[in-house]
């Protein structure tokens, strides 16, 4: 048989042999079991059958029957398919009921189907289904793929200590007690067919909050929030603020007519008009207050039907469950969206950016209503078309409150990062198209590459044919295909049908090929004839094709006007483009807004260079200017060791660090250093590049301390929001960012007054993003009694989840020369538990990412080796993630090699590659891609057997 690197390929998703038409399932749910009783009612096609084989993953079979025929049945354990053979052939288009009588019994670390999550104190145990994309089969048999939509009508019957008995769909029987202990509950899911994936069923201890939806029209449902008991009602209430924002703006500012100006100041009104109202809904009711609403009402409700929204809510309760130990950081779930725990409210030890996935998740999980719920992909290799456009969406809400700079720069800062980023992932040895050739378990599929890569090609498609085409062609695409399934092919189609543009061989490239563009830019400028020339040529891998793109760029005179912008749709390996009746450029602002998902190789001058920083109007240009300039600096200093930093380079850190405007539009972000250079010589040597960062910031710190320091005032003054509006948060996010980097600069200098500084923030900080920040730099510095102040931060951060998550992450991500020894203290840790993704993720994620001690030091390489063998049967989707360190073998020095392939192969030998596929092909994958590492390891230890 093939030596295949993946499980599973596009052909084994075929047709369905029946129609699924609904499920009626009892839940009996006990400690360590559940009994589940299931009527699956399916309809055949056009053909008839003789078997039926159901999805059914490690359940024990009590009975199996049908109700209209005679069957025999056989449980194929190790293929995880139940075979229902019928007696008597089932003729087409007839209806059949099987009925099953079986158990699930929920694990720790298993996440998927039913397993336990974190029980609070004196509780029941906490009992939680994460059904993407296969877990639904572990609960009960059942057809499990994305094609399956179907009703569903849910019983559970459980603990009545339980404060939560929850599941998809409207409660059609109240919770009641039917014996000593053991209360019933029904729901009905018939509003929106769902597919298998999207089932959700949870048993829990929770405190419940609650908060009314009303829509401008005046038709209300019920906002709710599950968190664990004794959470502050202050922080649930702050949550449901953001989420009602969520859902507000969703309706108000997508669908087909988003972006019509005359309707848009319509929109804006009623946002400002629903916020009056909610305020004089919660506060005391007099006669004229209540006079005031009901105009304000009138005036919402005669708005409302001047405009045609974006997606409304069908069901009567919209929850929110935080789940304390997931592999997503959030599943939604047909009106039960689960969110992890820790970044499911705005709780005091919440980072920023954590703040900022909060408010993103709620959009996107919510918008999954109608992406994904709604509309369905049709098989796992569609899973990008679930997630992509709704990240796309996800980002408008985050631009609405952020703005539109912050949002799209934090967007190429993770394009840029040099470890986790998605370039490095997408040019690295594990690197997979968005639409890939085969994978080996779904969870494969949630990478940057979905995340990341897939929403900037829908943002490009968007660029291309416009942002009114682009809403009314994903208008047309959701009522085409609402309540059923659609292909890539369908989504590409809708979009060429409303624009007129041909879409389906830039898609095919996109989609399908690994990589991006890399487009050289050349340029002459004719002064006789006033004609200024484009000329662009794309690097392309061997075997691969041009991509096609789009191409955004300005000529800009030296006081930062544009003399001329233009957009081109770019096709082929090379492009001529041309401007005519224009004036000499003083500097070029190429690939504006980052207007295509690539990288771009200009040489403009030191001068354009610096020009454009200081002038440019597009703030993606200024920004990709200050990298350049960064990036040449990096690279003259690793190229020639005991150099120091240039004058020009200090100095231009400085002017951006005054750049008041700049920063409280940009954020601290702008100033971003990554331990990084374009240069593949050097762009592996990971302790160099951080060594190399570091003297910058210290040359800086010395040449301009008192300003420095005057900054971080000034920054410090306006990090505390005013108000808890999602507008102040953003600003006040914005300042601690800038506040931030210079507490940062100024601890290169590792001097006691700095060390007082530093710790002072620590100690008083108000925020959990300063106190982090300052604890890494302490850590990181010699301060005498940091050994103090880690211990008793440490005990802090113990007894609450969210602080221990961000503080196990500080760890492994810090550069002392203690790093190795500190994790390995926290993995010891009675705190830490390798069963919880959190944990995982926080200290083996740094840790893993943190690559000059984790593959560039001997202890640290023999403590990543104990960590993949330890993790590998626990979690293998975090494993597989932590692999990802491994991606560029072949680039790194030749003495990293040997040892670095020695990791891999002793763990590829100690696997089961039906246990744990996704490890296992996952390290082939890395193996194959470092060709000259392998043949060095071969040379002195033989071949490596599983290749």
């Amino acid at each position: 048989m093939k030596n295949r690197l993946y499980k599973y390929y596009p052909e084994d998703f075929g047709e369905l042999t029946v129609d699924v038409l609904h499920m009626d399932l009892v839940f009996d749910v006990y400690d360590d079991r559940t009994n589940v009783k299931s009527v699956l009612r399916v309809r055949t096609k056009d053909a008839p059958i003789e078997k039926l084989e159901l999805n059914c993953r490690d359940l024990e079979i009590r009975a199996v029957s049908c109700i209209q025929y005679e069957i025999s049945y056989r449980y194929r354990k190790d293929d995880a398919i139940l075979e229902i053979n019928f007696r008597e052939e089932v003729p087409p288009h007839t209806e059949v009921a099987i009925v099953t009588d079986t158990v699930c019994r929920p694990t720790k670390h298993i996440l998927e189907g039913l397993y336990y999550d974190e029980t609070p104190a004196g509780a029941p145990p906490q009992q939680i289904t994460q059904c993407q994309q296969w877990g639904f089969q572990r609960i009960v048999p059942c057809i499990d793929d994305m094609t399956a939509k179907c009703t569903y009508t849910t019983t559970i019957i459980a603990d009545s200590r339980y404060t939560n008995l929850i599941t998809n769909g409207d409660v059609v029987v109240e919770r009641h007690t039917i014996k000593p202990g053991r209360d019933k509950i029904v729901y009905d899911n018939s509003v929106t067919p769902m597919a298998t994936y999207l089932f959700f069923l949870g048993v829990g201890t929770y405190a419940t909050f609650k908060r009314e939806f009303e829509y401008p029209d005046g038709r209300t449902f019920m906002l709710e929030l599950l968190v664990p008991p004794a959470s502050e009602a202050s922080a649930a209430e702050k949550a449901l603020d953001i989420l009602h924002d969520a859902v507000m703006w969703v309706y108000l500012f997508t669908g087909p007519e988003q972006f019509d100006e005359e309707k848009l100041s319509v929109r804006k009104e009623i946002w400002e008009l629903v916020r009056r109202r909610e305020k004089m809904k919660y506060e005391t009711k007099s006669e004229t207050t209540l006079e005031e609403l009901e105009k304000l009402r009138s005036r919402l409700a005669e708005l409302d039907a001047t405009i045609t929204p974006g997606y409304r809510y069908t069901g009567t309760v919209y929850r929110e469950i935080g789940m304390q130990n997931s592999d997503f950081g959030g599943m939604e779930n047909v009106g039960n969206t689960t969110i992890t725990t820790n970044k499911i409210m705005p709780f005091p030890q919440m980072v920023d950016s954590a703040y900022e996935y909060m408010v993103k998740v709620k959009v996107h999980e919510y918008y999954h209503n109608q992406n994904g719920s709604e509309v369905t992909g049709k098989s796992p290799f569609e899973i990008w078309l679930n997630e992509a456009v709704t990240v796309h969406v996800e980002e408008q809400f985050h631009a609405f409150f952020f703005g539109e700079d912050y949002q799209r720069l934090s967007r190429v800062l993770e394009l840029l990062e040099p470890v986790s980023g998605t370039f490095a992932l997408d040019s690295g040895a594990a690197s997979m198209p968005i639409i890939p050739e085969g994978f080996n378990d779904p969870n494969d599929l949630i990478t940057a590459v979905t995340y990341v890569k897939a929403p900037e090609y829908v943002r490009m498609v968007e660029t291309l044919i416009g942002k009114d085409t682009f809403a009314r062609g994903l208008d047309r695409y959701f009522k085409k295909f609402k309540h059923s399934n659609a292909s890539t092919q369908d989504w590409i189609e809708a979009m060429e049908e409303e624009s007129g543009q041909p879409l389906k061989e830039m898609s095919e490239t996109w989609l399908r090929q690994t990589k991006f563009p890399v487009v050289e830019v050349s340029a002459e400028y004719n002064r006789a004839e006033r004609r200024f020339k484009f000329f662009l040529k794309q690097r392309v891998p061997a075997d691969a094709k041009p991509w096609e793109f789009p191409f955004r760029a300005a000529l800009v005179d030296e006081n930062g006007n544009d003399l001329a912008e233009i957009l081109e749709r770019v096709s082929g390996e090379t492009a001529e483009l041309t401007i005519e009746n224009v004036d000499m450029p003083a500097f070029l602002s190429l690939n504006r807004g980052y207007s295509f998902y690539g990288k771009l190789i200009y040489r403009a001058s030191q001068e354009e260079l610096l020009m454009q920083v200081r002038k440019d109007r597009d703030t993606i240009g200024r920004f990709m200017a200050f990298y350049t300039l960064v990036d040449r600096e990096k690279l003259r200093l690793l190229k020639n060791p005991g150099s120091s930093p240039s004058e020009e380079f200090i100095e231009l850190y400085y002017r951006l660090l005054n750049d008041r405007q700049l920063l409280e539009k940009a954020g601290g972000q702008f100033l971003t250093i990554f331990e990084s250079v374009e240069d593949e010589e050097f762009a592996h040597r990971y302790q160099a590049l951080y060594d190399v960062k570091q003297s910058l910031l210290k040359a800086i710190a010395w040449k301009y301390k008192n300003s420095v320091i005057s900054a971080y005032r000034y920054f410090e003054s306006g990090s505390t929001p005013m108000d808890s509006t999602l507008e102040e948060t953003a600003r006040a996010i914005k300042y601690r960012q800038a506040k931030n980097i210079c507490l940062s600069i100024l601890a290169t200098l590792d001097t006691p007054d700095i060390h007082a500084m530093i710790k002072q923030q620590f100690e008083t900080a108000t925020c959990a993003t300063d106190r982090l920040s300052a604890f890494s730099a302490y850590m990181d510095s010699s301060a005498p009694d940091k050994v103090e102040v880690l211990r008793a931060f440490e005990a802090e951060s113990k007894k609450n989840l969210v602080a221990w998550e961000a503080f196990l992450s500080a760890i492994g991500s810090n550069s002392s020369i203690d790093a190795v020894e500190l994790v390995r203290e926290m993995e010891r840790s009675d705190a830490f538990r390798i069963e919880q993704a959190n944990d995982q993720r926080a200290l083996y994620g740094s840790f893993a990412r943190n690559r000059k001690k984790s593959l560039q030091t001997k202890e640290g390489r023999a403590l990543f080796a104990e960590i993949l063998r330890k993790l590998a049967p626990v979690n293998e989707y975090t494993t597989v993630n932590l692999l990802n360190a491994f991606a560029h073998i072949d680039m790194m020095e030749t003495k990293y090699h040997i040892p670095l392939v020695k990791i891999l192969a002793d763990l590829l030998g100690e696997l089961d590659p039906q246990k744990y596929p996704s490890v296992y092909n996952r390290i082939r994958k890395l193996l194959l891609g470092a060709p000259k590492a392998v043949k060095a390891y071969n040379i002195e230890h033989g071949e490596i057997p599983d290749l």
